[in-house]
């Protein structure tokens, strides 16, 4: 007698958890994923989870070896269950001015731009992305023609300062002499949308015994998610600043479709509200100079009118063309007399200098590689050469 087993429906193993990558987790989780893993006891956990902290974010060190400090045994249990990686730099450009841009892939499919602005603020900028895509769809904006692909992780957005900071040779962590000082919310996707991993990533460099990135350095930028303006303040102590570019409900739902969820008058009152706001804590208006779209003297005196009595100040971008974008920038003196206008009302309204527009590096050109022109091809564009072969 024989007997045939019915195998077609047995279930595959599952398959082993991926290990967690601890340089990505907050104080909090890091001392709850060791105590969970078994590697320390609960009593030791909190001085473990310091020297472990340590390592990760004074000495950016990716090898459980180099943490001499701890005993060998916790060392190799560490290893045995957790990582300390960096994501894949699919990328790195270099401008003319010094603006470095890293493409950076967290999975196949899942990649996001940071970019590193030297000289500005106190030393230099990281300006760093918290989505892959967008679902706002401004109209200027590079960023906006691609979708959204997800949400990245709190570990995912600050995986953007380590590899800043690697590149620039920047561990140990020290204040003095630094380049990088000031993170900018102002990359890839809407920073509000995203509040809970925005929030952890800045809990984990902005902490003084880590990356020690001051949140009074930290200014995170949203187009108008009205309802989350005061949870931002809350929980992150952040500067805020908000993506503006028009003084009018017609015009600004045409640039930033969002507006017609919230329009100016709601996203106004939102920002009056806005926790700490002070002279010494002003808003950031943004304002991207677009010819014979919103760069009118009469436009200018609008923007007086709709701030009065908030502190802040103004951010006159140049705009920042790409590929097929149906927008000119405003000419120069055009710039000028509206930040004329602006500075006689009292308000500061800087012309930031455009930095990196050789990489597609500036504000608003920001876009995953798989979604864009390779550099060989959009040079040769420039130029106003027909591409050797087609776009990948």
């Amino acid at each position: 007698m024989s007997v045939t087993l019915d195998l077609s429906r047995a279930q595959k193993a599952a398959a082993p958890p991926a290990p967690v990558n601890l340089t990505g987790l907050t104080r909090a989780q890091l001392q709850a994923a060791l105590v969970e893993a078994g590697v320390v006891a609960p009593d030791k956990a909190r001085m473990r989870s310091n020297q472990v902290w340590r390592w990760m974010h004074v000495y950016g060190v990716t090898d459980f070896d180099r943490m001499t400090d701890v005993a060998k045994d916790v060392r190799a249990a560490m290893a045995d269950r957790f990582v300390l990686n960096r994501p894949q730099i699919v990328e790195r450009q270099e401008s003319r001015d010094g603006t470095t841009k890293w493409l950076v892939r967290y999975a196949p499919g899942i990649e996001a731009e940071t970019v590193f602005i030297p000289d500005v603020a106190r030393s230099g900028a990281l300006c760093v992305s918290s989505q892959v895509g967008c679902t706002l769809n401004c109209t200027f904006c590079h960023t906006g023609t691609q979708a959204l692909v997800r949400n990245l992780t709190a570990a995912e957005i600050a995986a953007q300062v380590q590899v800043a900071r690697d590149d620039l040779g920047e561990w140990p962590t020290s204040p003095d002499n630094r380049r990088l000082t000031n993170i900018v919310f102002m990359g890839m996707g809407e920073p509000l949308y995203n509040l809970d991993n925005v929030a952890d990533a800045l809990d984990i460099v902005s902490d003084n015994e880590g990356m020690s990135i001051s949140r009074r350095r930290t200014t995170v930028s949203t187009s108008g998610v009205v309802p989350q303006l005061k949870a931002l303040g809350e929980r992150t102590g952040a500067m805020l600043a908000i993506s503006l570019h028009a003084t009018n409900d017609a015009l600004r739902d045409e640039l930033v479709p969002l507006n017609r969820k919230y329009p100016i008058a709601e996203l106004m009152a939102g920002i009056r509200q806005y926790p700490g706001l002070s002279n010494a804590k002003r808003v950031t208006f943004e304002y991207v100079m677009l010819k014979g779209i919103n760069d009118s003297p009469a436009e200018a005196r609008a923007l007086v009118r709709l701030l009065a009595g908030i502190p802040a100040k103004i951010n006159l971008i140049p705009f920042n063309p790409w590929p097929g974008s149906p927008y000119e920038c405003s000419d120069w003196g055009t710039i000028e007399r509206f930040a004329a206008i602006v500075n006689k009302a009292g308000y500061a309204s800087p012309i930031r200098t455009p930095r990196g527009r050789d990489i597609l590096a500036a504000c608003g050109q920001l876009k995953s590689e798989s979604e864009k022109l390779r550099a060989s091809a959009r040079r040769q564009l420039e130029g106003g050469q027909v591409p050797e072969q087609a776009p990948e």
